[in-house]
């Protein structure tokens, strides 16, 4: 038996055909309401953004997206997003190498390698990361993580690799771009470690107790099985914990230092998308302030379907790759 064949999906009888009963047709009605309602309200979404985006559009055009610059003076208006774009990328993605060996190890150590009794506590404990809110997050980055981060790690990187432009001296303010990446990881954890772990359960006990059989080593069956099986998934959850790095905006903003700068050096401060418009939106005096600040939350949005409609693509693609199609046939 093929792990196609265990994992596909049963057929699903058409509708139409079948004698038309009262509760199945209110069902299609509500579902396709419901399903229809989504795509309205994301088309509203989009619509009032680039609305609200129009002026900064016309009055930048692309050149925003290259320009490094900030300066709400009146008269002197220049805004950019370039400093904005970086901060983004170096934050989200740097937070994303360093949660993903974390998220699938620890994925791995509560499908096949915990005792029982330690599986479900340690699962709650994981999954309660998720709830806590992003705002006491940052608070503890500030008061606790910063400060450890500044005096240990940051110290000791800078001392061994300060020859490398990422491990420059650090910030006077106290804020830095690797604050900003460790709160991030935390973030991203368990939103990555929890759909892993959902992904690794799926995969057929049959599969592995065949290749356990055949004399592999549990690492063995771990890369040969289990990974193969559930690599779409995972690079899907991957993608959304990227998703999830780029429009988180409080806890950015309380670490990261508010900096409108491109700086190589992780450790001093910088700024990224979702933070400056959190951070600036309710203070916005002019009208092309306010677009401009719009105009960030439209790329912000932008970038997001971009990595949700690649997660959905990449899916499909393995799922090709295996010979599952929709109806649930190899």
């Amino acid at each position: 038996m093929s792990s196609a064949d265990i994992s596909a999906e049963p057929t699903r009888r058409p509708f139409t055909g079948r004698r038309v009963r009262f509760g199945d047709v209110v069902l299609q009605v509500v579902a396709g309401a419901a399903a229809l309602g989504a795509v309205v309200l994301v088309g509203l979404i989009v619509w009032k953004v680039v609305d609200g985006s129009r002026l900064a559009i016309v009055k930048n055009g692309w050149g925003f997206l290259t320009r490094i610059a900030w300066n709400p003076v009146v008269g002197k208006e220049l805004y950019g997003a370039a400093s904005f774009l970086f901060g983004t990328v170096v934050t989200s993605f740097g937070a994303l190498l360093l949660a993903t060996p974390i998220a699938i190890g620890v994925a791995l150590f509560l499908t096949e390698l915990a005792p029982r009794v330690v599986r479900a506590p340690v699962t709650a404990l994981v999954e309660t990361l998720a709830a806590v809110p992003s705002v006491l997050i940052g608070l503890w980055g500030i008061y606790v993580l910063g400060p450890a981060l500044r005096s240990s790690i940051e110290h000791w990187l800078h001392a061994g690799l300060g020859w490398i432009p990422l491990f420059g001296p650090q910030s006077a303010a106290g804020a830095s771009v690797f604050t900003a990446i460790i709160v991030l990881t935390i973030m991203i954890l368990p939103i990555v470690s929890s759909i892993s772990r959902e992904l690794f359960l799926g995969v057929p006990h049959e599969l592995k107790e065949g290749a356990l059989a055949l004399g592999t080593t549990r690492w063995e069956m771990v890369r040969g099985v289990i990974f193969p099986y559930a690599r779409g998934g995972i690079a899907a959850a991957l993608i959304l914990g990227l998703s999830r790095a780029m429009g988180e905006a409080i806890a950015v903003t309380q670490v990261i230092g508010g900096s409108p700068t491109i700086q190589w050096n992780l450790f001093s401060t910088g700024d990224s998308l979702a933070s400056k418009i959190a951070s600036t939106y309710q203070g916005a005096v002019t009208n092309l302030q306010l677009s401009s600040l719009i105009y960030l939350g439209l790329i912000l949005l932008v970038l997001s379907l971009a990595a949700n409609i690649t997660a959905q693509y990449i899916v499909r693609s393995v799922a090709r790759k295996h010979g599952i199609t929709r109806g649930g046939h190899a």
